[in-house]
C-alpha cells in the first residue's frame, strides 16, 4: 500500500478531523521551562542509545512520547537490574516520558502513526536500515505526513555502506571504532567496561542532533525537516581525534597502555599501603612541580629525566616506579592529605557508595529522586547540564507498557470504544 492509499483510508478517520481542527495537542509530561520546551519527540527506538537521547531532551523540557509494541518486548525491560519482575533500568533510562503502545507494522497502526506525525517535531528510530521502508514508513512517506519532521535514524553503521544492514550493539561500536583497542594492559587482551559506553556516546550525539535541528527549524518557518543518519560506530570514532593524524604523520597505531597514557606523565592508577586505588594526573609543569614537593622530591623539578613532559613520557616507567613505591609505603589518608594540600588532581576510584557519601556530590544533589508509582521514588543521576537561575523540575520514572494510551490517543480523537477495538486487534 503506498501513501496515497494510506491517505484515502485515513480520510475517513475521526482523528484526522480532530488533528486538523485542534492542531498539536501534546502537553509536556514533565516540565516546560527547559530550553527544549515546546519540542515534541516521538521515541520509537528500542533498548538504549536512541531512547537515552530522547531522555536527555526530556530532561530539558521536550515532551517525549515513548512508543512500544503492545507486547512490551523492548529488551531493556528484561536487562538487569530487575527487581520483583520490575525493570529498574527501564524506569530510570526512560524518565520524563509518557508511554503508548502501537504496532506500526500493521496497516491500522501505520495509519495512526502517520496521523499523529503532524503533531511531532522529531521521530527517533533505530531499526536496521530498510526496516521502516518495509513497513511502508520510508522517509518520503514520513515527510509527506509532516514536511518539517526531523527523523533521527540511529543505527550501528549508518544508512549507507556495506555494513548498513548489520545489527549493532554497544560493544560492537566500541570495538570497531578503535576505542576498545585503547583499553587494557599493554600486551594483554583489549577490555570492555561493564557498561555500554557506545550506547551512551551515541545518545549524546542523538540529543545534540535534535537540539541542532530545532535551532535550524525555529530560525526559519519555511525550513523543511531532515533525515539524520547517525551511526553509533562513527559517534565513538568521532571522539578519537588524534588516531588518524598520528597514524598518517607519525606512522603510529595507538594501542593499550594499561592505566598510563602515551602522551603525558605522570598519569596513572596507584595504590596505597591500605589497598586503596586512586587515579592521579600531574602532567603540566606547574602541577608536576607541586607533586614533587608533596612527596618530598623537589630535585625532580630540574632533573633532566623529568623536567619536561616529553622527558617524563620518555622515562615513564622509572617515574611511575618511584611514585608507586612512595604511595605503597603510605596510607591513603596520608596520601590524600599530602596531595590535597598541594592541590594535585587525584581521586579515589569511586563506587556508587562513594558517590552517595561524597560531600561534593551531596551538595550538588548529583543524585535526584524520580517519583515512581511502584516504589514511591527511585534514585537517578541529576539533570545535566545545569543552567544558572533556571529551576528544572524533577521528572518521573519511565512509563509502564501503554501507560498513557488513553490520555494520548484521546488527544488525537480516539475514544474508549475505538481503543478497545484496537486492543482487541493488538494494534495498541
Amino acid at each position: 500500500m503506498d501513501y496515497c492509499e494510506y491517505g484515502q483510508s485515513l480520510a475517513n478517520l475521526s482523528l484526522i478531523s480532530s488533528l486538523n481542527s485542534k492542531g498539536p495537542l501534546l502537553t509536556s509530561s514533565t516540565h516546560s521551562n527547559g530550553a527544549l520546551s515546546g519540542v515534541r519527540i516521538l521515541d520509537m527506538a528500542t533498548v538504549l542509545a536512541g531512547p537515552a537521547g530522547a531522555t536527555l531532551c526530556a530532561d530539558h523540557g521536550a515532551d517525549v512520547v515513548k512508543l512500544e509494541l503492545p507486547d512490551g518486548s523492548d529488551a531493556l525491560r528484561t536487562l538487569q537490574p530487575v527487581k520483583d519482575g520490575v525493570a529498574l533500568w527501564w524506569k530510570v533510562a526512560n524518565r520524563g516520558k509518557r508511554g503508548i503502545t502501537l504496532d506500526v507494522r500493521k496497516p491500522r497502526g501505520r495509519e495512526i502513526l502517520l496521523s499523529m506525525l503532524p503533531s511531532f517535531d522529531v521521530l527517533i528510530e533505530n531499526f536496521r536500515t530498510g526496516t521502516m521502508d518495509r513497513w511502508g514508513l520510508d522517509i518520503a512517506t514520513l515527510h509527506r505526513a509532516n514536511p518539517r519532521l526531523v527523523v533521527i535514524r540511529l543505527t550501528g553503521f549508518g544508512q549507507t555502506g556495506p555494513y548498513s544492514t548489520k545489527p549493532g550493539f554497544a560493544r560492537i561500536f566500541e570495538a570497531m571504532s578503535g576505542f576498545t583497542n585503547l583499553t587494557g594492559e599493554s600486551g594483554g587482551s583489549p577490555l570492555h567496561s561493564n557498561f555500554p559506553i557506545g550506547d551512551s556516546v551515541a545518545s549524546v550525539f542523538c540529543a545534540f542532533s535534535i537540539a541542532a535541528e530545532m535551532v535550524r527549524l525555529r530560525s526559519d518557518p519555511q525550513a523543511k525537516g531532515a533525515e539524520v543518519d547517525l551511526a553509533a560506530t562513527e559517534a565513538m570514532f568521532r571522539l578519537l581525534d588524534p588516531l588518524p593524524v598520528e597514524h598518517e604523520h607519525l606512522s603510529q597505531v595507538r594501542g593499550r597502555a594499561g592505566n598510563v597514557t602515551s602522551y603525558t606523565a605522570p598519569s596513572n592508577m596507584y595504590c596505597s599501603a591500605d589497598g586503596i586505588y586512586f587515579s592521579l594526573v600531574a602532567s603540566s609543569t606547574g602541577t608536576f612541580g607541586r607533586l614533587c614537593h608533596a612527596i618530598d622530591r623537589p630535585e625532580w623539578i630540574t632533573d633532566p629525566l623529568f623536567s619536561t613532559n616529553p622527558k617524563r613520557v620518555e622515562n615513564m616507567k622509572l617515574l611511575d616506579s618511584e611514585l608507586s613505591q612512595w604511595f605503597q609505603a603510605r596510607s591513603f589518608e596520608e596520601i590524600r592529605t599530602r596531595l590535597s594540600e598541594h592541590e594535585i588532581p587525584f581521586s579515589k576510584v569511586y563506587t556508587i557508595e562513594d558517590i552517595k557519601s561524597d560531600p561534593h556530590f551531596q551538595a550538588r544533589e548529583a543524585i535526584i529522586r524520580l517519583s515512581d508509582p511502584d516504589y514511591g521514588s527511585l534514585p537517578a543521576p541529576c539533570i545535566v547540564p545545569r543552567v544558572v537561575g533556571r529551576e528544572m523540575p524533577i521528572p518521573r520514572t519511565g512509563p509502564s507498557v501503554g501507560e498513557h494510551n488513553s490520555q494520548i490517543y484521546a488527544e488525537f480523537g480516539l475514544g474508549d470504544a475505538e481503543l478497545a477495538e484496537l486492543r482487541a486487534q493488538q494494534v495498541i
